[in-house]
């Protein structure tokens, strides 16, 4: 519903004050679940009123020029933020998993965003969590008709982004893993031969906070060597994974001379044997801690 970890752990907190505060007044008449439902859907559409939406680099304006400026910095209440897997998805049936995956991969979140808040809440009641028309008008107070409504209008706008809450992500294999060892070596080689073969031609890069993004594996590789140079030489570290792909704490050479300092987390979207996606969180911060990433790194 937020698009950002930190804002649906606000979100959690106030729900609870709320079923506490008016706890004394819960009758049983529906059950326990669904009134905290209905008090957590409250509260996210509250915090949503009159606010923009969050979105991703590309989703606010063209590709950019590899070799021209980076461009501004916008707040962090611009950006679909990262959440690690574990925070929102438990084990269980692996069809049931591969599906969750896909419900919080970084497009279809970003995708959600368009949605109208009650759009958006009947979506992921119904698709997400596999509630009944008649069990959603309840929690809303609003008829099946309207819920089946806003359900056809949501997925219209998603079909048109391309987004699916249905299409299960494959579970990562050894190929796939393989793949992740050889991105890992040849980014710290920084060996743009290598990295060329991982890459698919037209992968696209992002850097939140930042408005620049990329388009295509010739000018991503071009920006690596050009005004993203300063990544030669960084570690990279495996993570949790965000937002259902594999995710990498980057850190660059200190300018102390010492060790390695924060620089991104990585997230990676892969495709067909390759690398289709990188988006670079650069608010190492907050992120880092929220994915148990060390401050820092020794030499």
């Amino acid at each position: 519903m937020l698009g950002s970890p930190f804002e649906a752990e606000d979100a959690v907190q106030e729900t609870l004050v709320r079923a506490w505060r008016s706890f004394d007044g819960f009758e049983g008449r529906a059950a326990l679940r669904s009134w905290l439902y209905r008090i957590a859907t409250n509260v996210c559409l509250d915090m949503l009123g009159g606010r923009e939406r969050r979105a991703r680099p590309m989703d606010l304006g063209p590709a950019w020029n590899p070799d021209g400026p980076i461009g501004r910095t916008l707040p962090e209440v611009t950006w679909i933020e990262p959440i690690p897997d574990g925070l929102v998805m438990k084990d269980g049936d692996p069809a049931d998993v591969a599906i969750s995956r896909e419900t919080i991969r970084l497009a279809f979140v970003a995708a959600l965003q368009h949605l109208p808040p009650r759009q958006r809440a009947v979506l992921i009641l119904c698709e997400v969590l596999r509630w009944k028309a008649s069990e959603v008008a309840e929690l809303l107070e609003t008829s099946v008709a309207s819920v089946n409504s806003a359900l056809q209008r949501a997925r219209s706008t998603l079909e048109a982004s391309g987004a699916s809450s249905t299409d299960p992500v494959p579970a990562m294999d050894e190929s796939q893993r393989e793949l992740l060892s050889r991105y890992v070596e040849a980014f710290e080689r920084y060996d743009m031969d290598a990295l060329t073969a991982l890459i698919q031609e037209d992968a696209t890069q992002s850097m939140p906070p930042y408005e620049l993004w990329l388009s295509g594996r010739e000018n991503i590789l071009r920006w690596w060597v050009g005004a993203g140079a300063g990544c030669r030489g960084s570690r990279v570290i495996p993570t949790m994974a965000a937002n259902g792909s594999p995710a990498f704490g980057q850190y660059k050479p200190s300018e102390s001379g010492s060790g390695f300092d924060p620089w991104a987390l990585q997230v990676l979207e892969l495709e067909g044997g390759r690398i289709v996606e990188f988006t670079f969180f650069l608010d190492t911060e907050r992120v880092f801690p929220l994915f148990g990433l060390p401050a820092r790194l020794e030499a």
